[in-house]
């Protein structure tokens, strides 16, 4: 090999270990950035109550007289990693803050959280639920957020099997005397949006009656394709094919996996599609698929205005109407 042949090889190796290094450094930097956020506010439970009470001024009243009288309980469970899928066999510790009804009844809504979002996130949820409606709640801190355990998000995939160990729970909590199981209803909003749907495409034990689902998205994939381009300008390729691919070796599933789409289109239980008309995190556009793939019965509601996570803050009256009315017919 002449000179200039070993000079072009050479330049053309450095060329392509710096593409490698520059993709598995790229793909490392996006699990890290997304399944391992530094900004993970749901961490900090007394600035979430603190942010709660001022955006939800109506609810404060109803969770200081809970405060009172010690009637918001925390709970704690241990879940095998095994039993959800993670490649660790270790086991993770789990908390849920559990609020009774004022009178005895099995109804109940198991309420899931956002990313980075902790259980007090969705207290004013559990405020309607539990004043109006006259219902038990349940609200689990997910994998990696809250006080639950672990370091990695799990983007509601393998949380739908913690989902539904707590909604087994609720079911021995809030059981019928006559029946012997509770009447459960499970709504998530953003990533427990998508967690709800995830779990609605399982084999749901005939205790979990409906789900509503409130900005929830297609995929893992499609919101990460989605946030690279909005955010860094970049395209799916390379960088989410290989960080999918390092999910799937360090964590036991992979971006395309992780697919709400999919799931719901295994579900036969009734589902109530929720969407604020200007998201621009989660968009908008991504609830018409979702909806056209779940089989009836089903039905679907776009609040035009709001942006993400914010219809029933927007509409409090409209939504609790949408809400009371599907719960009604299916609960």
């Amino acid at each position: 090999m002449g000179r200039k042949n070993k000079i072009a090889l050479w330049i053309t190796s450095l060329i392509l270990s710096l593409i490698i290094l520059f993709v598995l450094g790229g793909s490392i930097y996006l699990i890290d950035f997304s399944l391992c956020p530094a900004h993970n506010k749901g961490r900090d439970y007394t600035l979430q109550y603190a942010i709660m009470r001022g955006r939800y001024p109506w609810m404060v009243s109803w969770l200081d007289s809970l405060q009172h009288v010690k009637a918001l309980r925390d709970t704690f469970v241990v879940m095998s990693n095994v039993e959800k899928g993670l490649l660790s066999d270790d086991s993770t510790r789990l908390h849920a803050l559990i609020i009774e009804a004022p009178r005895k009844t099995p109804r109940t809504a198991v309420l899931v959280p956002g990313y980075t979002d902790n259980a007090v996130d969705m207290l004013h949820f559990a405020c309607f639920y539990n004043q109006e409606m006259r219902m038990n709640v349940l609200i689990p801190d997910l994998h990696a957020n809250g006080k639950s355990g672990g370091t990695v998000m799990q983007m509601g995939w393998n949380d739908r099997h913690d989902v539904l160990r707590w909604a087994a729970i609720a079911d021995l909590l809030f059981k019928d005397d006559t029946t012997g199981h509770a009447r459960i209803v499970i709504h998530g909003w953003s990533m427990g949006g998508a967690t709800t749907m995830n779990v609605s495409g399982e084999d749901t034990p005939a205790y979990i009656k409906c789900f509503i689902e409130d900005c929830g998205y297609t995929s893992v994939w499609d919101e990460f394709s989605y946030e690279l381009d909005r955010m860094f300008g970049l395209s799916d390729f390379p960088l989410l094919y290989s960080a999918s691919a390092l999910s799937k070796a360090g964590y036991g599933w992979s971006f395309g996996e992780a697919s709400p789409l999919r799931q719901v289109a295994k579900c036969r239980k009734p589902m109530l599609f929720i969407h604020g008309g200007n998201d621009t995190f989660v968009p908008t556009r991504m609830i018409y698929p979702l909806y056209a793939a779940k089989p009836a019965p089903k039905e679907m509601v776009v609040f035009h205005g709001s942006t993400h996570a914010r219809s029933f803050k927007d509409h409090r009256s409209h939504y609790s109407r949408w809400v009371k009315a599907f719960l009604l017919k299916y609960l």
